[in-house]
């Protein structure tokens, strides 16, 4: 484990909200769970590239389990009805030396409100710390609001796109 283990920050959201951007933690698995069960069918499908309605005990345990080396999750957390939640998530995931593959899931109430931008910067600090030289992404064409934030980055950014998905590479130097 790596200090992304420990990983911790607060942040304001556009409409003044506090937000809590961490280290995703093994008992966040019912907070995983209910995260997306608060999501539409449609922002499921621009996740997963496929409809979905529950997650596999194995893919429950890959996003679950994370051993911030190979793999790094942050959880987006916010406070509702004096609780914590969470609201969004991104990872990492090593797929060659120095290149990892990036994730976001926002659930739909709290998209538009700057979760994902946050949560890219998180990440791709705590990539370029890890020594990643660059992120990578699959996306759907669809998913402009995802796009729009890898455009607004502030990293250097180059697109390709077949008939399916559109091919992200962020560099992060």
């Amino acid at each position: 484990m790596t200090e992304a283990a420990q990983y911790s920050a607060i942040e304001r959201l556009r409409d003044g909200r506090r937000l809590e951007v961490r280290a995703l933690l093994p008992d966040d698995r019912d907070g995983i769970l209910k995260a997306f069960n608060r999501s539409s069918p449609q922002s499921l499908r621009r996740r997963f590239f496929a409809a979905k309605r529950e997650l596999s005990e194995k893919e429950i345990e890959f996003f679950s389990k994370v051993d911030f080396v190979n793999h790094v999750a942050l959880a987006a957390v916010v406070e509702e009805e004096g609780q914590p939640v969470i609201v969004g998530g991104a990872r990492y995931v090593l797929t060659k030396p120095g290149q990892g593959e990036i994730a976001f899931a926002v659930v739909d109430q709290y998209q538009g409100k700057g979760i994902g931008a946050i949560l890219m910067r998180h990440l791709a600090t705590i990539a370029r710390e890890a020594g990643l030289k660059e992120l990578v992404a699959e996306v759907l064409p669809e998913n402009a609001p995802m796009l729009t934030v890898f455009k607004k980055s502030g990293l250097r950014v180059h697109t390709g796109r077949d008939a399916r998905v559109v091919r992200v590479t962020l560099w992060l130097s």
